[in-house]
């Protein structure tokens, strides 16, 4: 039978993609002039992309990013069905892209450094406060503005403290501390999305990563490199012109910019920036980081009704106070039903991050005689906590105890302090400020006295405060974008009016 029909194209693609986002040579990176170009892809680095990409979407900006590290995961951790609680820190502790400062220094040994696209932010525990009032009223930046953008950093991360509202286990405890005294406790806020899916939208991605500023990132086309180790940044006349960046085999290439925003870390911005020789008196001083006191105990499980859900509480306990404690069981958040068997006893923990005083003398330096494959200095690092530190660590570790005791009613509870460096939080070494004697960057992140180099990850941060630090580096980097936008416009008005 002959049918008498058209056959059409299925629609085969004109070019195929060699990975899950779309990626590009050093070498062809080296044939362009960036206006931006972003060093790490972590929270702070993604943030920074995602504005300049969503603000200049009209614009003919060039703009590229580097990542030192390669593809691993295309989303956070706990958003793949197959890394189990038990699996999860045995993937974060995978010696092929996570290293341990312990390589620096044995006294600031915990902290790690993940080299992949997305950085820390694929593990990290989406807890989002935001900083502390009586903080921010040392700081460069006015509470009304910082308000401002902790708005649409929550936003675009989704921050909520929705995600342990209704749990069983959350809700018994915040009751048990509120008739305790302690009226202020209230849910841990995540970053996660918990819209529902329907309308053949796909909500796959619950966890926020980097990976998703990335994504809407890609409304508009920029240039990314993996495997990317950022050596050298150029200046001349007191204006950033450029960058040297090495492949792991020792390949070298200079990419050209406009301006450059250093995100690799705490560690890793002012090791490049003290390698270039950028000058700057705080430039590596003023690590902090937060001291930690964990307690366990356990409830009967027979106090609880099914399910016994998830477990995310903090207690402020007063703005003042130079703590923040919090009754959280990340190994639940992304378990499944089945991985949580019936217990007699349920495991309740309680934490404390600690303030710890900004001094010049906990920092990171070049070390004079080791260098790494790439011929860069390793860092060295001296840490320390001072007498009222000691004192702070000392009332968390009383407040746990009190805390335990009237909740679960453990007269003894299991009381540790964490190790120096394993809370993840190390900030300061590119600290924000008007004062170049005391401070790495200006109030938008530019490197005091080099036009057009910028800050944008943890180490901007002008104190640590109590608060995890993963929304503040978020907002300080959407803000630090912000800026660029301007001046980058405000170059181009100019240049237009001389033309006319």
């Amino acid at each position: 039978m002959n049918l008498n029909i058209p056959t059409s194209s299925i629609g085969r693609p004109s070019e195929t993609m060699n990975n899950w986002i779309p990626t590009v040579s050093l070498e062809e990176m080296s044939n362009n002039e960036y206006d931006v170009l972003i060093v790490g892809s972590g929270a702070g680095g993604g943030a920074v992309l995602w504005r300049l990409c969503e603000k200049l979407i009209a614009e003919g900006k060039r703009i590229g990013m580097i990542e030192a590290g390669d593809l691993v995961i295309p989303t956070h951790a706990r958003n793949i069905p197959t890394i189990s609680s038990e699996r999860f820190p045995q993937y974060l502790h995978n010696p092929s892209f996570t290293s341990h400062t312990s390589k620096y220094s044995s006294n600031f040994p915990d902290a790690i450094e993940v080299n992949a696209l997305g950085g820390r932010t694929l593990f990290w525990t989406q807890i989002s406060p935001r900083m502390d009032s009586c903080e921010i009223k040392n700081w460069p930046v006015s509470l009304e503005e910082m308000n401002d953008y902790y708005g649409i950093a929550e936003k675009a991360m989704n921050v909520s403290d929705s995600f342990f509202k209704g749990s069983p286990l959350t809700e018994t405890l915040i009751q048990r501390l509120r008739e305790a005294g302690y009226s202020d406790s209230t849910y841990i806020p995540m970053a996660a999305d918990l819209k529902t899916t329907m309308h053949g939208e796909i909500h796959s991605n619950v966890f926020f990563s980097s990976i998703s500023f990335l994504t809407r990132a890609m409304k508009r086309s920029f240039d990314l490199a993996v495997r990317a180790k950022a050596v050298e940044i150029y200046t001349e006349n007191d204006r950033v012109q450029g960058l040297r960046v090495m492949t792991p085999e020792k390949k070298s290439y200079t990419l050209k910019a406009k301006n450059i925003v250093m995100s690799a870390s705490t560690f890793e911005t002012p090791r490049i920036l003290m390698n270039s020789g950028i000058k700057g008196e705080a430039i590596g001083h003023y690590l902090a980081n937060h001291s930690g006191v964990r307690a366990t105990s356990s409830m009967k499980r027979e106090q609880f009704p099914e399910p016994l859900g998830t477990l995310g509480i903090v207690i402020p306990n007063g703005e003042n106070c130079p703590y923040l404690l919090a009754m959280l069981d990340p190994m639940s958040w992304s378990s499944q039903e089945h991985e949580r068997t019936f217990q007699e006893d349920v495991r309740i923990n309680i934490g404390a991050y600690g303030k710890v005083e900004s001094r010049f003398e906990n920092r990171v330096y070049l070390d004079p005689t080791r260098r790494d494959k790439y011929g860069v200095p390793m860092l060295n690092v001296d840490f320390s906590y001072s007498d009222n530190d000691q004192k702070v660590i000392q009332q968390m570790t009383e407040s746990c105890r009190d805390i335990l005791r009237l909740v679960t009613g453990d007269d003894d509870p299991s009381v540790f302090m964490m190790p120096i460096g394993s809370d993840y939080h190390e900030t300061g070494t590119c600290r924000m400020g008007d004062d170049p004697s005391t401070s790495a960057t200006n109030r938008y992140g530019q490197i005091h006295g080099i036009e057009g180099l910028y800050v944008a990850d943890n180490s901007v941060l002008p104190s640590v405060g109590r608060a995890n630090p993963t929304l503040t580096t978020v907002a300080f980097a959407i803000r630090t974008a912000d800026h660029i936008i301007e001046s980058l416009k405000s170059t181009e008005t100019r240049r237009s009016f001389v033309g006319f």
